[in-house]
């Protein structure tokens, strides 16, 4: 990945000083500007300029463990690279730094965030960020905007809990949020989130381009298919199967442990129907409503657009463990998948894949 959760979000918890929020307001640009952008971005060379977007769903900030609230400072930078949606497919995506989903802003109920948006001096256009979490005019996207080569930013308390969206909010902000440009802020309620083996973090989007899916060469991004809601791609992490053994590698596992999983639905049009194949969600807050209980085995969860879900998984037997959008047509036809890899001992009581048929063949009940 070109960057890491170390090092952007190298200042979070770093002490509760105040950060300088340099930078130059950019005045937010038209549509004949942003297409304008967007074409000669098009006329540049079409080879790929980054060999990933996909984010590594295990790198996140680490869970909150102290009980008081304090200042942290988060840097995000706004950047436009070239990049295989799947093999030969070349697509320009629009990112916060250069993966899919955006890094995981982590922090507690209570914390105070000061935050910059740098927009890359190579990007084409302005950028900003509206954060569901945060009480103010357009989640701080006018505070935010910046051109290219310059810098915003913003103070915020993070006031209530749960798993909240950001994503870039400039006119056109469905074209800006289909490239990739959207991520997650967890704002941990005062008491924390109880213990768990280990944490994985997706984010789902559709990508509209002016091909069919799978030929070969440079998609440009097609808006009239995006009016329409007819993507090209619907993608876990940016790429198509991006989290599987075949591409990036599935995420790994073990039985007997309890995984929990963010998931944001950047959209921008399309609710998610997010299900684990081979498995339950032994609890999920829908909308990433942390305050509230969680629902208890849930097969299937709506994720809509510009929200979130949190889920549990409990890995009682070895498995691969498929995430994915239950509108099969986007598995099956348009990339839309993620893989668990689950290790350990059989359990033949729990499941048993190749059982003794003689063994019961004269036991009375019904045969379906």
């Amino acid at each position: 990945m070109p960057t890491t959760r170390r090092t952007t979000l190298k200042a979070m918890g770093a002490g509760a000083g105040g950060a300088a929020l340099a930078g130059c307001s950019a005045n937010a640009p038209t549509d004949a500007e942003t297409e304008t952008a967007r074409r000669t971005s098009e006329r540049s060379a079409g080879k790929p300029t980054a060999s990933r977007v996909a984010a590594d769903p295990t790198d996140i900030p680490d869970p909150i463990d102290r009980d008081t609230s304090k200042t942290v400072r988060v840097d995000l930078t706004a950047k436009e690279v070239r990049a295989e949606i799947e093999d030969g497919v070349v697509f320009d995506y629009m990112t916060f730094e250069g993966q899919i989903p955006g890094p995981m802003v982590r922090v507690r109920q209570g914390d105070t965030v000061e935050f910059t948006l740098k927009n890359a001096p190579e990007n084409a256009m302005p950028h900003n960020v509206d954060f569901h979490a945060v009480y103010g005019t357009g989640g701080g996207n006018v505070a935010t905007t910046a051109a290219p080569g310059k810098e915003n930013g913003m103070r915020f308390e993070a006031r209530y809990p749960g798993a909240f969206i950001y994503h870039c909010a400039v006119p056109n902000l469905d074209y800006h949020i289909s490239s990739g440009m959207f991520g997650m802020i967890l704002v941990e309620p005062k008491d924390g989130l109880p213990e768990v083996d280990r944490e994985f973090y997706f984010g789902q989007h559709e990508v509209y381009t002016d091909k069919p899916a799978g030929e070969q060469g440079r998609h440009s991004f097609d808006m009239e298919a995006m009016k329409a809601e007819e993507p090209t791609y619907v993608l876990l992490n940016g790429q198509k199967y991006a989290i599987t053994p075949d591409n990036f590698g599935a995420v790994s596992a073990e039985t007997g442990e309890t995984v929990r999983v963010f998931m944001v639905d950047g959209g921008p049009n399309l609710n998610s129907n997010f299900h684990p194949i081979g498995n339950v969600w032994t609890e999920a807050y829908r909308d990433g409503g942390l305050a509230g209980r969680p629902e208890r085995y849930l097969q299937t969860v709506n994720v809509p657009p510009g929200s979130c879900m949190v889920g549990t998984l409990d890995l009682p037997v070895p498995e691969h463990v498929k995430l994915v959008d239950h509108a099969l047509s986007r598995v099956a036809r348009k990339g839309m998948m993620g893989v668990i890899s689950v290790e350990g001992e059989e359990k033949p009581g729990v499941f048993d894949p190749s059982p003794d048929t003689a063994a019961g063949k004269d036991e009375e009940g019904p045969v379906y």
